[in-house]
């Protein structure tokens, strides 16, 4: 008989006890397109007792995961804990020392700690796979690295986070006000327990810095992905984007200039019928752009059980079959870290700002963008009371640094009450 895989699982929240019930109920179809049953042995979790909806008989327990991930009957440990840092980082190390390979879909532990992570493991001679640590069931980490392979890629791009593609798409949908629609998706339990981790786009952006790691064969590098989240888009915003045929999006960019690589996790407008404009609720889209392959774009589910259940799946199918891929499609010793750049490509930019209602205002702001050589393609203003009047600017193409210059000229003018939200219009 063919010598099974087996498997120490960490953490049984939802995709721990999604992937015990596909291990438990696709057993032999597991094995046919393996060549190998695929076993549980061991498993850890906070607490032993919970109910989970499915049966944990016949594994040992460990309490702690570190010891689950040193068990000599264990082949994969499987880390489904969570968390940059504390018992995911210190059992994925100690699984990697003691000759295991790592199943995880813990992108903030990869997206600060993957170098140091990837070299471990392939001086020990294993694997580390994380197709579930990005864009939930969407299989693009295999596309990179396996799909693409022959591919100069060219962009990067996606909407990776699904809460906050809820929130946009339901404020649309039912004109509720961020504030308002941020509490129900918190009482749905879409949220992370710090919810700045999902509207401050740090969550997606974890997401964004991996595949620009394997796209662009360099380190990973959270710290140069250039975040802005969702919390200052409003109601208005929204309506106002929809009336001229667009979408608002929180959208991952990456690419490699001449400047150095690009990575930005910000909200965009796009157009409304484009792919990324039609998509609703919590689902995600990557697109990836390669030189020979064109323009590809994956869709699906971006978390919940069954879909990160799956992508976890697809990892530990791939180590019984016996691939052995190194972490970011490279060897990781030979990655070399990017020179962080700014957004270079020009743009058009959506600029919402209230002004004092007096006369020659408008022309003072005016001036301010024709100084930092910005022109207004189109100006409305979308409401007025007896002191402010609410101004929205479509310019034409401009880069970002020649924005800045007039976003932080705007107070000196003394007609701008407030900051103004500025939202860059992406060519998808």
């Amino acid at each position: 008989m063919t010598t099974p895989l087996r498997l120490g699982i960490a953490g049984l929240g939802t995709v721990g006890t999604g992937v015990v019930k596909i291990v438990r109920q696709k057993a032999n179809l597991l094995a046919a397109r393996t060549g190998r049953p695929i076993q549980i042995t061991a498993v850890s979790a906070r607490t032993r007792d919970k109910d989970r909806g499915v049966s944990l008989t016949g594994y040992a327990w460990e309490d702690d995961p570190v010891k689950l991930a040193t068990r000599e009957d264990v082949d994969v440990f499987v880390e489904l804990i969570g968390g940059a840092d504390g018992s995911a980082k210190a059992a994925a190390e100690a699984a990697l020392t003691a000759g295991k390979d790592v199943v995880t879909a813990n992108k903030a532990m990869l997206a600060l700690h993957g170098q140091e992570l990837a070299e471990l493991a392939e001086e020990r001679g294993h694997v580390i796979r994380f197709e579930a640590a990005v864009a939930g069931g969407i299989p693009v980490v295999k596309a990179l690295t396996e799909g693409l392979a022959g591919n100069e890629v060219t962009r990067v791009m996606g909407v990776m986070n699904g809460t906050c593609n809820y929130i946009l798409t339901r404020m649309e949908d039912s004109g509720l006000p961020y504030e308002q629609v941020f509490e129900e998706a918190n009482q749905l339990g879409y949220l992370e327990a710090d919810p700045t981790l999902d509207v401050g786009g740090i969550d997606a952006g974890h997401k964004l810095a991996l595949l620009s790691a394997i796209a662009y064969g360099t380190q990973v590098d959270f710290h140069a992905v250039e975040l802005e989240g969702i919390q200052r888009i409003s109601i208005e915003d929204i309506h106002t984007a929809a009336r001229m045929g667009f979408k608002i999006k929180l959208l991952g960019v990456a690419q490699m200039t001449g400047r150095g690589l690009e990575q930005r996790m910000s909200p965009c407008l796009v157009p409304a019928d484009s792919p990324l404009g039609q998509l609703q609720g919590g689902t995600n889209m990557v697109v990836l752009e390669g030189d020979a392959a064109g323009q590809i774009v994956l869709r699906g589910a971006g978390a919940g059980e069954g879909p990160t259940a799956s992508a976890v799946m697809s990892d530990i199918v791939e180590i019984a079959r016996g691939t052995r891929l190194t972490t970011f499609g490279q060897p990781a010793k030979h990655l070399e870290k990017a020179i962080p750049a700014r957004t270079s490509a020009p743009a058009p930019y959506y600029l919402r700002m209230l002004l004092t209602d007096k006369p020659g205002a408008m022309a003072k702001v005016a001036t301010v963008l024709g100084d930092a050589g910005i022109s207004i393609d189109r100006m409305r203003q979308t409401q007025h009371d007896a002191t402010a009047a609410p101004v929205v600017i479509v310019t034409h193409r401009t880069g970002r640094d020649a924005l800045d210059t007039a976003l932080a000229a705007l107070p000196g003018t003394g007609v701008v009450q407030g900051e103004p939200v500025a939202i860059r219009i992406e060519d998808v």
